[in-house]
């Protein structure tokens, strides 16, 4: 049994019995809301929240750290074209969305001893990654690599759905929202420390920037680096996230695999999955937009890299505010909003407007959309799951929006093609408008009490 199984604090995994949700009733009918074990302070974080949060600040400190020189390993050192990258990136995002559906089942499944598999399926994702570090001292092929690198997507895949339900059976259900913001705050912080971590191994190892085919002691560096913070992130989930989901807090019986695919027949869950189906099909993807942002707004070559730091502060400084203002006015009005947000961006960018200000603006725009969507959409969809399918349930609201952005990434860049990049922004624009529209029209309140 895991150190931190037998900590005693659990908040309720049920709807809160003083009323609806912050999006009205929940769609998924009431559950049964599991007895609190000792006092939990009336909007207080719960520990578990904050040792997840710790785990995705550690993880993505090491994965971010690998992403920030594997593509110009790739690239330069062992010459993969760029399509072939785009192409490898691409199909290993798709599968890593596939395998959420799996991993959300899992985590629903119980173990002989009655207990949910949310950690160990979460453990498993998170190990996997850890695994794949040390490879990358010994694999120099891009087959090889590219075959390690879809394993760490397999294990991100298998963690994601379990992690979002720990977080969310084990907050109240009225302040979700800012649990969410507070992890993906702290997410986000390993998302910039990891580049600038990686930068430092490399200046620290004396190695090249630019990798020369020949000496790659500066890579194997990182890779060392990263595979030992890897192993930090997996011990601390092991040590520090306790297993609240014991077998008086769920059903007793077990959902099957089927009883997960059909979890879409809940109206609630059904309506927020096609939203976030029809604007993730308009949703332009980071690298594209950069890109714009880089060519559009005069920005020099050499700032492209800080990109995404920027974004990343914005949705650092905003994800916890925003959470909580999701609690309040609701988290579908804010989701929906996040994405008007994502519009003004995008016309900031078609508009004359040029130099650093309007870089600056569009990037902090881009982090409030992430900031008012992503930890919110997952909150809004524990609000939809009965609590003993809550991983799968997540699953199947993240995988329909991951797919769709794959999408709107293969569209997009076939548009671009055709048109250009402005053209293509225009057309997504708008298509995006009307979209927010018709998500709006889905995600209305049907009764007094909702909204």
């Amino acid at each position: 049994m895991y150190v931190a199984d037998s900590r005693s604090s659990k908040a309720p995994v049920g709807p809160s019995p003083a009323g609806p949700t912050p999006d009205g009733p929940s769609p998924a009918g009431p559950t049964t809301a599991a007895p609190a074990v000792g006092p939990v302070r009336r909007g207080a974080v719960p520990g578990a929240v904050v040792a997840l949060g710790a785990v995705s600040l550690v993880t993505d400190i090491s994965s971010e750290m690998v992403t920030a020189v594997l593509p110009l390993y790739l690239l330069t050192g062992l010459g993969l074209s760029p399509l072939g990258f785009g192409l490898l990136d691409g199909i290993q995002n798709g599968f890593s969305a596939l395998v959420r559906l799996v991993g959300g089942h899992l985590s629903d499944r119980r173990g002989r001893d009655g207990a949910a598999r949310h950690k160990t399926v979460a453990a498993v994702g998170y190990g996997l990654s850890a695994l794949c570090r040390p490879l990358l001292l010994f694999v120099h092929t891009v087959p090889l690599i590219g075959a390690v690198i879809a394993v760490d997507r397999t294990g991100k895949g298998l963690r994601t759905a379990p992690r979002d339900a720990m977080i969310s059976l084990a907050t109240e259900p009225a302040h979700r929202g800012r649990a969410f913001g507070v992890h993906r705050a702290m997410d986000t912080a390993g998302a910039l420390l990891g580049p600038l971590t990686a930068f430092l191994v490399l200046r620290l190892a004396g190695g090249p920037l630019l990798a020369d085919g020949g000496e790659r002691h500066g890579y194997d560096a990182v890779f060392a680096v990263s595979a030992c913070v890897a192993a930090l992130g997996v011990l601390i989930l092991l040590l520090f996230v306790p297993n609240r989901q014991q077998a008086d807090d769920l059903s007793t019986s077990a959902p099957s695999l089927r009883d997960s695919l059909t979890l879409l027949r809940l109206p609630g869950l059904r309506r927020l999955t096609l939203c976030a189906v029809l604007l993730g099909l308009t949703t332009v993807s980071d690298s594209f937009l950069y890109l714009l942002v880089q060519r559009r707004l005069d920005l020099p070559v050499g700032l492209f890299p800080l990109l995404p730091l920027g974004t990343a502060a914005a949705f650092l400084l905003l994800a916890v505010p925003l959470g909580a203002l999701a609690d309040r006015i609701g988290r579908h009005r804010l989701f929906l909003a996040g994405h008007g947000v994502l519009l003004l961006a995008y016309g900031l960018l078609l508009s004359p407007l040029r130099g650093l200000p309007a870089v600056l603006c569009v990037l902090v725009l881009h982090g409030t959309f992430y900031a008012a969507t992503d930890g919110v959409l997952a909150a809004a969809a524990a609000d939809a799951v009965p609590a003993e399918q809550r991983g799968a349930g997540l699953a199947l609201v993240g995988t329909g929006q991951a797919l769709a952005r794959f999408a709107c990434s293969l569209l997009f860049g076939a548009l671009w093609g055709v048109v250009g990049g402005p053209a293509a922004l225009g057309w997504s624009a708008g298509a995006l408008a009307l979209c927010v529209l018709g998500a709006a029209a889905v995600l209305r309140p049907s009764g007094p009490a909702a909204g």
